[in-house]
């Protein structure tokens, strides 16, 4: 397993990449479009998604501002079997949020379980 990235939600995707690329020193590494969902994501960071963590940051296009409180998203983890990960999460007491299954808008399959502390995690099947 290793950490994928953290989900921030941003109000002003524009002023936001400007913010992490030019003020932090990130790269833009890709970006998408999901109409039918209407939100964009975009990844950033020092190196590529495949050698190092990144931030995802998502931009709702109905959304203009967060409170502190919920903009907060997720960690991501690449599982290699996450079915089998989500069973062990459970029989060890854990809290699964969201069963295996295609994202919403789109294949990826993802899962969501929960900490103590009622923030989600999010399970990544390896492709």
């Amino acid at each position: 397993m290793r950490l994928l990235h953290t989900m921030l939600r941003v109000g002003n995707l524009e002023l936001s990449i400007k913010f992490y690329t030019e003020v932090l020193g990130m790269r833009l590494l890709r970006s998408k479009d999901f109409p039918e969902g209407r939100f964009t994501l975009a990844f950033l960071g020092y190196e590529d998604e495949a050698n190092g963590t990144v931030l995802e940051l998502t931009h709702n296009w109905d959304t203009a501002q967060y409170d502190l409180g919920n903009a907060y998203g997720h960690i991501a983890i690449e599982i290699d079997d996450i079915f089998a990960c989500c069973n062990d999460v459970r029989q060890k007491g854990g809290k699964v949020v969201r069963e295996p299954g295609p994202m919403k808008h789109g294949s990826t399959i993802i899962a969501f379980v929960e900490d103590p502390d009622g923030y989600k995690i999010e399970f990544i099947q390896k492709s």
